[in-house]
């Protein structure tokens, strides 16, 4: 069923900036060890509960040059925020650095005050990510910019690489129209009447308009996120779970944003977790019909954010045994583009 396997981090490890980096490397190493596909990071500006990292190109150079196989991909660029040329200059250096690994995860952002720091209107961020990303086209594709001048370096093939994130249906359908891929996320906004609502039932109508948009000659590319947390003794899960979750009930509360309650079961239903022994999670995966259609299954420990170690194993326990019950291959051989 799933394709290729992914592994996405927002660099939440407690601990300082520096170690949360030392430990997200060791995480994406771990991971190609492993044989995953793919590993994406996020950027966040300011709030470091919510993730750690606003230099996504930076980080990734350093991660390229401690791997040697697994795809990198940012998963998010907050493009409204960036200047597009900047953004088209700094992945073409760090694509031919990592000998063509490189994809481009791009959104509107979430944090909505960050605009305001950047001298920017949130309410301008999804009229300036589209404009934004149609410059990075062009200058991707070696058209001419304002002025007259063309990107250099070159690497052409970016332009085939590039995912939307998004948590609606015209934005699925904006994604498949322009032959790009689609970005589900691990978890989504519930309507307050229906805070059990399944997550299957939400990105389903989202991957419809998607596939009705592509173009005929572009294969589709879906990249389904999902809160993964595979553990050999279930006790493991369920105590992490308890911390975990309930921090972010919290922090969702402090935004002013809906938050569900009960109990611990409760909230691993209303935030869309996937934890316990690999069979636990194999059945619990199998469940989620959003993945029969996905091509790309990324795997995250938030909001479980446990200890490091437990991460390092959960990585392994998901290539080791859920992953391939899923329908996913090892190919020991890549060395190529597989992702896009």
């Amino acid at each position: 069923m799933i394709k290729r396997l992914g592994f996405f981090t927002r660099l939440l490890d407690e601990t300082n900036a520096a170690e949360r980096y030392r430990l997200a490397t060791a995480q994406i190493v771990q991971a190609e060890r492993s044989g995953f596909d793919s590993a994406w990071i996020a950027q966040h500006h300011f709030h470091e509960a919510e993730g750690g990292l606003p230099a996504p190109f930076v980080f990734l150079a350093h991660v390229a040059a401690s791997t040697s196989r697994i795809r990198l991909g940012t998963g998010i660029v907050t493009l409204p925020l960036e200047l597009p040329v900047r953004v088209a200059e700094d992945a073409v250096v760090l694509d031919l650095l990592s000998n063509h690994r490189l994809e481009i995860g791009v959104g509107p952002g979430g944090n909505l005050t960050a605009f305001t720091a950047f001298g920017l209107d949130s309410r301008d961020r999804h009229r300036l990510m589209n404009g934004n990303l149609d410059i990075m086209r062009l200058a991707w594709a070696g058209g001419e910019l304002p002025g007259g001048d063309r990107l250099y370096p070159s690497s052409p093939t970016l332009v085939d690489r590039i995912w939307q994130a998004t948590f609606s249906v015209e934005g699925s359908r904006r994604a498949g129209a322009a032959g790009d891929g689609l970005m589900l996320s691990r978890t989504q906004p519930r309507d307050p009447s229906a805070p059990f609502l399944a997550l299957d039932a939400m990105q389903n109508p989202m991957l419809d308009a998607y596939f009705e948009a592509l173009p005929e000659n572009r294969g589709p590319r879906i990249l389904a996120s999902r809160t993964v947390f595979v553990v050999d003794d279930r006790r493991d899960a369920y105590r992490f779970a308890e911390t975990g979750l309930p921090r972010l009930v919290n922090k969702r509360a402090a935004m002013g944003g809906p938050t569900p309650t009960g109990s611990v079961h409760d909230l691993i239903k209303a935030f869309d977790v996937h934890l316990g022994t690999a069979d636990e999670v194999i059945e619990s995966l199998a469940a989620d019909t959003t993945l029969e259609r996905a091509t790309d299954l990324t795997m995250q420990v938030h909001s479980i954010d446990p200890p490091h170690p437990f991460i390092l194993r959960s990585i392994e326990l998901m290539a080791e045994k859920v992953a391939p019950a899923l329908g996913w291959v090892r190919d020991e051989t890549a060395s190529v583009r597989r992702v896009a």
